[in-house]
C-alpha cells in the first residue's frame, strides 16, 4: 500500500514521472470532468489501452496533491488482489491510516478493480456502514464492461457520483494535444460558422488528419508516430490481445468474435442484420451474433446507428450501421480479420462515432441514403460524407444536412463542439 502512495513520504510517483518524461504527451481532456463531491462512487469506464490510468496519476499529481493532504490521496491498483475480502482488508487499513492522521475527506482511487472477484462487496458492505461517508471514490478498470454490470450492485449508495466515459482523442482533442491548435467550435446546428473561421487552418488540419486516420485517439500509436513514423506491429497486437482477453471474460468464442468483426468491416458501413450476419458467419442464430454485436458497443469497439424514420421514430426491425469507433481501432481489426482498410468507410465512421458522442445518432434509407442522421431539439440533422463530391438527392424530409468531402472532414471535425 506505501509504495503505491509514495507523496506520503514526499517521494515522487515513477508513472507521472515517466509521463513527464515523454517526448509526447498531453494532459488527457477527460480529467476537466474529474469535479467530485463527497459522498460520491465514481467509475471511469472506457476502451483499454486509453491511458486511464496514467490520466489518474496525473489528476493526483497536479491536481489533488497541491490542494489537499498527500496522506488524503489513495490510490490502489488492485491488479494482485483476488478476492474481495483481500480488497476489504486493503480499504480498512487504509482507514485506520486515516484516522491515525486524522484525515477527514479522502480521495480514494481504485485502478485495474476488475482483477478482484465480487470485488463490488467489499466496497458495498463499507458504504453501507458509512464508512466513507466524507470521502469521494473513483473506480477505473481495463474491463470497462466489468465494471458496467457490477455497478448495478450500488442502488442509492453512488451519492454524488457519476460515470465518466474515457473515449481516445477526438481528431478535435488531438489537433490541441499534438499542435497546441484551439479551434472555434460550435454546436451541429451553427458549425457551417465556426467551419469558416477554421478554413484558415486548413493546409495544418488536412496534415494532422492524414496522421489521425492512421493512429487515430489512443496513446501508444501517437506516441509512436511521432517518434518513429510508424505504428509497431508489437502496438497493434496489444490492442488484438485487448479484444480477444475482453472476449474471453464474456465467454465469447474467438473464432465467432474475428468472423462477426469481419463481416463488420466487410459490409463497408451498409445497413445489415442481426440474420444477414448469421448466414455471414458460422454463427447459426441472429440473438447471437445481436449478442456479439452488443458486446462489441459495450466494449466501445463499434457503434450501432438504428434507423429512423422520417416522423423521428426509431425503427429497429430495419437493418442497422455497424461503424468501428476509432481509425486505428479499423486498421487493427481490419489487419485482424485479413479485410483490406477502405478509407471512404474509415472517414465516414470517423463522422459517425465523433457526433455519438455527444448527439443522438442514426442513418435513413430509401431511394435515397442519408449516412448519418443526428437528433438535436427534436428536428433532424443529416451528414453525407463522401470521398468525392457526387449528385446527391435530398430527401424530401430533411431540412437541415451537409455533405463532406474528404478535404471537409478535417475541418468539421475540428469545428463541432463535441
Amino acid at each position: 500500500m506505501e509504495s503505491q502512495n509514495p507523496w506520503w513520504y514526499r517521494e515522487s510517483d515513477k508513472t507521472y514521472e515517466e509521463w513527464v518524461r515523454k517526448e509526447v504527451k498531453w494532459i488527457p481532456p477527460v480529467i476537466e470532468q474529474f469535479s467530485f463531491e463527497p459522498f460520491s462512487l465514481n467509475f471511469l469506464v472506457g476502451p483499454r489501452q486509453v491511458g486511464k490510468t496514467t490520466a489518474l496519476k496525473i489528476w493526483i499529481n497536479k491536481v489533488l496533491l497541491p490542494n489537499a493532504d498527500p496522506k488524503s490521496v489513495f490510490y490502489f491498483s488492485c491488479e494482485e488482489l483476488t478476492g474481495f475480502r483481500e480488497l476489504g482488508e486493503v480499504l480498512d487499513n487504509y482507514v485506520s491510516f486515516k484516522k491515525g492522521n486524522r484525515i477527514k475527506s479522502s480521495f480514494i482511487v481504485l485502478d485495474e478493480i476488475t482483477f478482484v472477484e465480487d470485488w463490488h462487496r467489499a466496497l458495498k458492505l463499507r458504504i453501507d456502514q458509512d464508512v466513507f461517508r466524507n470521502d469521494i471514490i473513483v473506480v477505473s478498470g481495463s474491463a470497462s464492461l466489468e465494471i458496467l454490470k457490477q455497478k448495478e450492485y450500488f442502488p442509492g449508495r453512488r451519492g454524488k457520483g457519476r460515470d465518466i466515459v474515457f473515449h481516445p482523442l477526438s481528431f478535435s482533442q488531438y489537433v490541441k494535444a499534438l499542435r497546441n491548435l484551439e479551434t472555434e467550435k460550435k454546436d451541429l446546428m451553427q458549425v457551417g460558422y465556426s467551419m469558416k473561421t477554421n478554413r484558415v487552418h486548413q493546409g495544418l488540419l488536412n496534415e494532422l488528419f492524414d496522421k489521425y486516420l492512421l493512429t487515430g485517439g489512443f496513446p501508444l500509436p501517437i506516441e509512436e508516430m511521432y517518434t518513429r513514423n510508424k505504428i509497431s506491429f508489437e502496438t497493434r497486437k496489444t490492442y488484438m490481445d485487448w479484444l480477444r482477453s475482453d472476449f474471453a471474460k464474456l465467454g465469447r468464442n474467438e473464432v465467432y468474435m474475428k468472423e462477426v468483426l469481419a463481416y463488420i468491416v466487410g459490409a463497408r458501413s451498409t445497413p445489415v442484420s442481426w440474420l444477414s450476419i448469421a448466414r455471414g458467419t458460422s454463427i447459426s442464430s441472429p440473438h447471437t451474433t445481436q449478442a456479439y454485436v452488443e458486446d462489441l458497443e459495450k466494449l466501445f469497439a463499434v457503434k450501432i446507428l438504428n434507423f429512423l424514420g422520417a416522423d423521428s421514430k426509431i425503427i429497429y426491425r430495419k437493418n442497422r450501421k455497424i461503424h468501428i469507433t476509432d481509425p486505428f481501432l479499423y486498421d487493427t481489426i481490419c489487419e485482424l480479420v485479413n479485410v483490406k482498410p477502405i478509407e471512404e468507410d474509415k472517414l465516414e465512421s470517423v463522422v459517425a462515432t465523433h457526433l455519438a458522442r455527444k448527439y443522438p445518432v442514426f442513418y435513413w434509407r430509401n431511394k435515397t441514403e442519408i449516412d448519418i442522421v443526428v437528433m438535436i431539439d427534436h428536428r433532424q440533422f443529416g451528414i453525407e460524407v463522401k470521398t468525392v463530391l457526387r449528385s446527391w438527392i435530398k430527401p424530401k424530409h430533411l431540412r437541415d444536412f451537409l455533405v463532406l468531402t474528404r478535404p471537409d472532414v478535417p475541418l468539421f471535425l475540428t469545428s463541432i463542439d463535441v
